[in-house]
């Protein structure tokens, strides 16, 4: 297959999982514990929002049409209160942020603005209808939609759930993704290594990226290098959701992933994407499940994972819309890579996100470099010179 460029890929990916998915099972859990999860169901208001006229300044209700003119104050209302009168003509009512605006009254003037005497206030200026008022239904009307299905729940959710009264609140099943290391030199992680060994650290990052992506990681034991031992784990893995394989996927004599696959009758969508790291990335599907194999070095594991498995794991969680979270910031040197590529490579992000430095590394398998970094240039695969404070995309981590 011809090899797709970053953006070409990743919309396959979207497209494919979107029109392929069945959207997860539905349950209920406490409000406190909606956080991070996806909403599996429209929210609707449950009375007007906000339910009454309301005063979002503290002031004097009025009538718009009495002032300029010095008013009889005839009453307070502060938050929690109603004033049980009627505001009539040369009359006013103080009230104070969030009170409810007494009938009669069709604006609030600022306390600032007016001069208070005793048992009177004067307003030197005129007043526009529905000043420093929050009129009835203005957020929401009883019916209305305020949350859709599909949404991802945070603090303003939560809010807004607990506002209408959502005390259980249906999400959707956090997706089950298998994550399988493969190679004879991988060992555990409590192993002592020889020289021409590793310990596994790819399953244990893609772990944390799936979580953050919403889903359940299954860490499958190691496949060694041999067909037999690869098919039953990838048979394993392919009971997941979603499948994500670590290595085995060059053109190396030991790279036995695709072939597996293969056997196991698996669809392939591409096998390799013009970007840096993660060039030889796989996607496919077998047996009903989307799979990735994915490059066996750190740095490519986590890219491709960031930019083409994330939104996958996402959709597969309902999500209504995957996320990239691109920004731009200015370089603080000159920055220069080769054409050809759209390369995602290590760099520090300033803490208010205006400046980016590019952070040294010694290639893909750097893990100790993807720790100094906090973010990841986006090289242009057509623009192979950035000068020195040159806006530059950043992936942030």
């Amino acid at each position: 297959m011809p090899p797709l460029s970053f953006a070409e890929a990743r919309a396959l990916v979207i497209d494919k999982v979107r029109h392929s998915r069945r959207l997860p099972a539905v349950e209920s859990v406490d409000l406190a514990a909606a956080d991070g999860r996806v909403l599996a169901a429209d929210v609707e208001a449950d009375r007007d929002y906000p339910p009454l006229d309301r005063s979002v300044r503290d002031g004097f209700a009025v009538r718009a049409a009495d002032v300029p003119g010095t008013l009889t104050v005839v009453g307070e209302v502060r938050a929690g209160e109603r004033f049980s009168g009627v505001v009539k003509a040369g009359q006013a009512v103080e009230v104070m942020t969030g009170a409810p605006v007494p009938d009669g009254a069709d604006a609030v003037v600022m306390v600032e603005h007016v001069r208070v005497a005793a048992g009177s206030v004067t307003v030197d200026q005129p007043v526009a209808r529905g000043q420093n008022m929050s009129p009835r239904g203005g957020d929401a009307v009883t019916g209305g939609v305020v949350l859709r299905a599909g949404r991802l729940i945070g603090f303003p959710e939560v809010a807004v759930l607990a506002t209408v009264g959502l005390s259980r609140v249906p999400v959707y099943r956090r997706p089950r993704v298998a994550v399988l290391a493969t190679g004879d030199e991988i060992l555990d992680i409590e192993s002592k290594p020889l020289a021409h060994q590793i310990r596994d650290s790819n399953a244990w990052s893609l772990a944390v990226q799936v979580r953050r992506a919403g889903g359940e990681p299954v860490v499958l034991p190691t496949a060694r290098d041999s067909a037999g031992e690869t098919a039953h784990a990838i048979a394993a893995g392919l009971q997941a959701d979603l499948l994500l394989i670590s290595g085995g996927v060059s053109a190396g004599k030991y790279d036995l992933v695709e072939s597996v696959l293969a056997e196991l009758g698996a669809e392939f969508y591409f096998d390799r994407v013009r970007v840096q790291p993660g060039q030889p990335l796989v996607f496919g599907r077998a047996q009903g499940t989307f799979f990735f194999g994915l490059p066996g070095n750190p740095a490519s594991t986590m890219v491709c994972f960031e930019v083409f498995a994330r939104a996958a794991v996402e959709l597969l969680g309902g999500w209504a819309q995957p996320r990239l979270p691109l920004t731009e910031a200015a370089l603080t040197r000159e920055f220069r890579h080769a054409p050809g590529l759209t390369r995602f490579l290590p760099a520090a992000l300033s803490p208010d996100g205006s400046v980016v430095t590019p952070v040294a590394w010694s290639g893909s398998g750097d893990v100790m470099a993807l720790a100094r970094a906090n973010a990841f240039l986006v090289a242009e695969p057509d623009k192979p010179v950035y000068a020195a404070g040159e806006r530059i995309r950043v992936l942030m981590r």
